[in-house]
């Protein structure tokens, strides 16, 4: 009869233990990293010949790796709008890239990633550029984040010319903009004035973000990782420097992904990584006119600052083992705007008042369903002008000029050469899925297509506007603006 308990005993201990290694039901964490200028093939994963990235490669084989992944628009501030908020960044007012004369930022009205989470009390912390704004109210820590160590706006917005060097005060970079500063919550703890200061950040950020990890390991937290490079100006930490056979930029490249393995080791650390969503994209394509200190967005068409493929369509990975079966590729177009409501749904999260434009994609991710819950993705530029839309596997582009090297090389080692202008005459329209470079315009052979698109593409000017149909939007709100 002993025996028959200590039998009874161990099935039961044995039957919790395993309960408690499968069923997990605490929230999840989030961890989001976002690099800056990044091209579609800069990772091993997605093509990279000679980049390596053997930790984002190992998270898009377990995890998810998805091939149709949009940036919310061709560059930084309202890139970043659109992740944080769900909204297409003309909707609340955000375009383009903010300067540090500007004195508009994100509004106070507007409900982020970060105040979302923290409602259901999350942790959140932002460790590196920032760029919606750098006065006091437009700052993390007034829109969601506990925490924020990192930069206010891009790393070229800085009084030092393209050789490293501080420029005298009658330049006019020196007109344009102060020393680089290096925010802790709202204090300036320093200032970054060098190449040699520019290569410590991707350091420092990590150290940040995996000490964010540590103290918040038990509560559920939100870690945003928006890393400064390789945006222009470049630069690496010692250990980095010579590693990759495509040069400095491919050094960046690298260090980053050393970044992302730091985070994920920090997490297996504390067996926290299986309950964790990690989402791994770019704010953007690449800035092609830097030459060898850009990245690489072939087999697109162009790069930052356009809403052709390269400027746009970024490599993306997502890894969460509780929720998301790994190993798979997602062919499915989602955009930066539905991370927002598809956190929301993973987290139980009560979606922003305001209206959103983004749409949940967990069944998408899950593989429960292949369409999307997006009848169309719009892609602005500029002052609110509609320059193209994704329908399916098609692509439009209405009449708009873009900027373009035209088949030249661009710069070398820090120097950028000029873009030139070109313009879209006529209603253009590429099949994707059989011409992922855009070279054939089939407009023609397709205008029931046409068509289609023309009547969502007016039915989102009169939500948004389009400044080149002289529309007005009737569902734009302000962007935030000091006194």
């Amino acid at each position: 009869m002993r025996s028959l308990y200590l039998f009874i005993s161990l099935v039961m201990i044995s039957s919790c233990e395993i309960k408690s290694e499968t069923s997990d039901t605490s929230p999840p964490n989030i961890v989001i990293v976002l690099t800056d200028d990044q091209g579609y093939k800069d990772l091993g994963s997605f093509g990279s010949p000679n980049i390596s990235t053997p930790y984002l490669d190992q998270m898009a084989e377990e995890g998810l790796k998805l091939t149709n992944f949009y940036a919310a628009q061709a560059v930084c501030s309202a890139s970043r709008a659109g992740l944080l908020t769900g909204c297409y960044p003309n909707r609340i007012g955000i375009s383009g890239a903010l300067f540090p004369d500007h004195k508009i930022g994100i509004n106070s009205q507007e409900t982020t990633l970060a105040e979302m989470l923290k409602a259901k009390g999350y942790k959140t912390g932002i460790f590196g550029k920032w760029h919606l704004g750098h006065h006091p109210e437009f700052l993390p820590n007034n829109h969601g984040f506990d925490e924020f160590k990192g930069i206010p706006y891009s790393n070229d917005m800085w009084p030092v010319d393209y050789d490293g060097r501080q420029v005298p005060s009658y330049h006019r970079l020196a007109k344009a903009y102060p020393q680089l500063p290096f925010f802790q919550n709202f204090e300036v703890v320093k200032e970054i004035k060098t190449l040699e200061d520019q290569g410590q950040l991707t350091t420092e950020i990590t150290e940040a973000a995996v000490d964010f990890i540590e103290r918040n390991k038990e509560n559920p937290f939100f870690l945003y990782v928006p890393h400064p490079m390789p945006h222009t100006p470049i630069a690496v930490s010692d250990k980095f420097k010579g590693k990759s056979e495509q040069g400095l930029y491919g050094d960046v490249i690298m260090e980053i992904d050393w970044s992302v393995g730091q985070i994920m080791k920090k997490l297996k650390e504390h067996q926290l990584h299986k309950n964790t969503l990690f989402v791994f994209t770019s704010d953007n394509g690449p800035w092609l006119n830097f030459g060898n200190h850009a990245g690489n967005a072939q087999p697109l068409r162009e790069g930052k600052g356009t809403a052709w493929e390269g400027g746009q369509r970024e490599p993306c990975v997502i890894y969460y083992p509780n929720g998301i079966e790994g190993g798979r590729i997602i062919e499915t177009p989602i955009m930066a705007i539905d991370l927002l409501p598809t956190i929301a749904e993973i987290t139980d999260a009560e979606l922003p008042k305001n209206k959103i434009d983004g749409k949940s994609v967990l069944k998408i991710l899950t593989g429960e369903d292949h369409q999307s819950p997006q009848e169309a993705y719009f892609f602005y530029y500029k002052q609110n002008e509609l320059h193209g839309v994704r329908y399916k596997d098609w692509k439009l582009y209405f009449p708009h000029s873009y900027r373009t090297l035209n088949g030249r090389e661009g710069g070398k080692d820090g120097y950028p050469v000029k873009y030139e202008m070109n313009t879209v005459e006529n209603i253009e329209l590429y099949d994707l899925k059989n011409d992922i470079s855009e070279t054939n315009n089939v407009t023609a052979q397709y205008p029931e297509v046409v068509e289609k698109i023309k009547v969502l593409a007016n039915e989102i000017r009169s939500k948004l506007g389009d400044k080149l149909y002289n529309t007005e939007g009737t569902e734009n709100r302000p962007v935030g603006r000091i006194n």
